[in-house]
């Protein structure tokens, strides 16, 4: 077993590729449609309440997170700021839900790469995928930057085919859409936001990470909002509200419905990409806090290994990879988005409790910014789809039992 400690190898441009492989892979191919039939032409609107809630946790991720260089994310800062068990709970609900979204995202790279073999192609996925990450950070993190160039110059096709070759319509943005339906998808689609959490709990590898992580977290924010909205705009430009929220398929339909027919087949090339690029990012992620947490005790000790050579946290990495590997085999999990974004609020409103405790001497935000992160967060939360809310509910007094039967058992 190596020492329990994981070594700067991350540079900016790696953070900010870690963050972006999560995000856009998350959001724009598997969030939209389900957002769109909740909001329906509130769609942007629900964007809009999405990427200010996301702001506030990015920011008051990013003070923590240059306070708190370790591996972990929330489960970190929770733990110094607010004691252990809102630590925990943090990491808990991140693992739990990360994990579905784990098997959530194979399975999407499934559908668009072998149709009809979703589970064999699935499967493949996640074990290479486990193995590039046991490698060595950097890998991954070479490779998640060459699937985010490619997804972006698609997506950058998906948008000019549509205004270019799309038939154009009236989005009727705005209108006629319900408060409770705009906030329930502004919950879904920040699911898709949350891939900045990557950057943060990947702190103990990163190079530099008081100036690093904060730059990586703002700029990898920042343009994924911008990408989100120019492809919601381009699509709801073609198919409107209605036909957006009707297709598991939105960017494919979109381009395939006016004249620019034939880049279909490169966007399913563009989707499988993405959800894979998310997929890497979602195994580093949940890897970490899950090594972080071992490592105070609360996981199994073996997780805490850190391999020799590559630096790496091997045994968590294979772990999450073999619970992922027998989700993909024996459920379908990609209607889990609500369950991940409830746990994720969840993690976010710990964090924004987390840095509303930060003094002006340790970077503390601006006193308005984490209350007004927090209260999003919840509001989001319970505006999403009763069963995610009665499922988030359920792993969150699980965990709460599974702290007190680990404290009992740990050294005072």
């Amino acid at each position: 077993m190596g020492d329990a400690t994981l070594q700067r190898r991350l540079t900016l441009g790696d953070a900010v590729v870690v963050g972006l492989g999560s995000m856009i892979g998350a959001g724009v191919f598997a969030a939209f449609a389900p957002a769109a039939r909740a909001a329906g032409s509130g769609l942007m609107i629900a964007l809009g309440a999405a990427a200010v809630v996301a702001y506030c946790n990015a920011t008051s991720s990013a003070r923590l997170a240059a306070r708190y260089a370790e591996s972990g994310g929330t489960y970190v800062y929770g733990r110094e700021r607010l004691g252990p068990f809102w630590g925990y709970l943090a990491g808990w609900a991140f693992v739990v839900g990360k994990t579905a979204s784990c098997a959530a995202m194979g399975l999407t790279f499934a559908s668009y790469a072998w149709p009809g073999h979703e589970r064999i192609a699935a499967a493949v996925g996640v074990v290479a995928l486990t193995a590039l990450g046991a490698s060595g950070v950097q890998r991954s993190a070479r490779a998640t930057r060459a699937i985010v160039v490619a997804v972006l110059a698609v997506l950058l096709l998906v948008v000019v085919g549509c205004f270019a070759g799309g038939r154009s319509g009236n989005p009727h943005l705005g209108t006629g859409s319900s408060v409770h339906g705009v906030l329930q998808a502004a919950g879904l689609l920040f699911f898709a936001f949350a891939g900045y959490a990557r950057i943060a709990t990947l702190g103990e590898e990163v190079r530099d990470p008081a100036r690093t992580i904060p730059r990586a977290i703002s700029i990898a924010l920042g343009g994924a909002v911008a990408v989100y909205a120019l492809v919601a705009l381009a699509t709801l430009s073609v198919l409107g509200p209605c036909g957006l929220g009707a297709t598991a398929t939105p960017l494919r339909t979109a381009v395939e419905t006016g004249s620019w027919h034939w880049a279909g087949p490169v966007v399913r090339v563009g989707g499988a990409l993405a959800a894979l690029g998310a997929l890497l990012s979602l195994l580093l992620g949940v890897s970490r806090t899950t090594f972080a947490m071992a490592r105070d005790g609360y996981f199994p000790a073996p997780l805490r290994a850190v391999h020799p050579r590559f630096g790496v946290p091997h045994r968590a990495e294979i772990a999450i990879g073999t619970v992922v590997l027998v989700l993909v085999l024996t459920t379908d999990l990609r209607g889990a988005i609500g369950f991940s974004s409830f746990g994720v609020l969840l993690y976010y409103a710990l964090a924004n409790a987390s840095a509303a405790t930060l003094r002006a001497d340790e970077g503390r935000p601006p006193r308005w910014l984490p209350p007004l992160g927090l209260i999003g967060c919840v509001v989001l939360a319970v505006s999403l789809p009763w069963p995610s809310v009665v499922a988030g509910l359920a792993v969150v007094l699980v965990g709460a039992l599974c702290f007190v039967a680990t404290r009992r058992r740990l050294p005072a």
